[in-house]
């Protein structure tokens, strides 16, 4: 069973790849669309450009599409994270101005999403949105825009939040440094 469970995974993990690599298909391929899958949030559509229709409420563009903006560019993209008492201190940027503000937009994004109680994007190929989306209110969030992207500090009170907030600054990090790749070695790794 469990071998039966893995193998499923697996093919969901492949599945969602490719259509993620196709997103950043030849010019040719846009109006084109794909079904994305997203863990626990459903299917949506999106074409070939990244642009989302549905899942997300239905709307158009947004978040979905900053998000695979930010996969497809995160060659270009550093990012440091220092353990801190409580949490972490992490510097994500970009010597790209436009990569830079990708940044910058999604962060901040994530944040007034954290604090409205609304979902996120990509939720279910991540092992800690789901904890953060339920602690919004017990830990603590400040966002500092500098010119090269975002410093994010992330704080808490509880051993357990603080290592959940801990675990998704090495999870970003992930898909920093390996760009999409990383969502398959989350969904291989749940």
């Amino acid at each position: 069973m469990k071998m039966r469970k893995d193998l499923r995974k697996l093919c969901i993990c492949l599945a969602i790849c490719l259509l993620l690599w196709g997103l950043g298909a030849p010019a040719g391929a846009v109006g084109q669309e794909v079904l994305v899958a997203r863990g626990g949030m459903g299917c949506g559509r999106m074409d070939a450009r990244g642009q989302e229709f549905g899942g997300m409420g239905g709307r158009p563009g947004g978040d979905g599409r900053t998000i695979h903006q930010l996969f497809a560019s995160h060659q270009q993209i550093r990012r440091r994270v220092e353990e801190i008492p409580g949490g972490i201190r992490a510097v994500t940027e970009s010597d790209d101005p436009a990569v830079a503000a990708l940044i910058q937009s999604h962060v901040s994004r994530m944040y007034q999403r954290l604090a409205r109680g609304q979902g996120i994007p990509m939720r279910g190929m991540s092992t800690t949105l789901p904890v953060l989306m339920r602690q919004a209110a017990s830990y603590h969030r400040q966002l500092e825009i500098i010119p090269s992207g975002v410093a994010v500090t992330e704080t808490a009170e509880e051993p357990e939040l603080i290592a959940v907030i801990r675990e998704h600054g090495e999870e970003v990090s992930g898909f920093v440094n390996q760009g999409r790749l990383a969502l398959c070695d989350q969904m291989i790794l749940d």
